[in-house]
């Protein structure tokens, strides 16, 4: 059951409750010089969602903030979906399904 001090997920806006997968997403990519830098804390199915949606590279360069995360095509379709969702939603989404060469 979601708490008042529970943290809030950045992405989807819902509630973070003990117990729920969750995951700290590196703004910048670690491989792409972001080691030590800036991260958020995200619902495992948001997290998932982003790596899926974007490459390392993509992200380093133009998806480096929670806006421009949010602002992306694909994650607000996918944002607006699970917001609807309890906050411990979970999916089991297969792998990767990033198309190459489809950046928006």
């Amino acid at each position: 059951m979601p708490d008042d001090d529970d943290p809030i997920c950045p992405l989807c806006g819902r509630p973070i409750p003990p117990g729920v997968p969750q995951s700290l997403h590196h703004l910048i990519p670690k491989l792409r010089g972001g080691k030590g830098g800036p991260v958020v804390l995200l619902h495992h199915i948001c997290h998932k969602e982003i790596h899926a949606t974007l490459s390392e590279t993509e992200l380093a360069r133009d998806f480096n903030t929670v806006a421009a995360l949010r602002d992306h095509p694909r994650l607000a379709k996918f944002l607006a979906w699970v917001a609807k969702r309890p906050p411990d939603f979970a999916s089991k989404v297969p792998g990767a399904r990033r198309r190459r060469g489809n950046r928006l």
